[in-house]
């Protein structure tokens, strides 16, 4: 059985590019349009690995690593938070809330 990842961005196209770099890798993916979506999926079915844009509608990427952080069954769900924010503020901010690194995007 492949490892599976979900990735959670609201843009289309970041989706989109992350899904066959990573089936290309050979990893099952999931898709998650933004923190609501990407929470009521956890609860479906929990990937191995979470892709977690930060600046999303409805509920960002902060939010969402937060409310995962608080249930103790989360605990060791890999979180890596994707984000076009580089400044170590927003860096400094993931890590804080549990992420479990933080990548800026290009």
């Amino acid at each position: 059985m492949k490892p599976c990842i979900l990735i959670v961005d609201d843009e289309a196209d970041t989706r989109k590019l992350f899904r066959f770099t990573l089936e290309y890798g050979g990893f099952a993916v999931r898709e998650a349009v933004d923190g609501e979506d990407a929470l009521t999926k956890i609860d479906a079915a929990r990937p191995d690995v979470v892709l977690l844009d930060v600046m999303m509608p409805r509920l960002d990427g902060y939010e969402v690593c937060k409310r995962l952080r608080r249930r103790p069954e989360m605990a060791d769900l890999p979180i890596i938070m994707v984000s076009a924010k580089t400044q170590a503020e927003a860096v400094e901010a993931g890590l804080a809330m549990g992420a479990t690194a933080y990548l800026t995007k290009p």
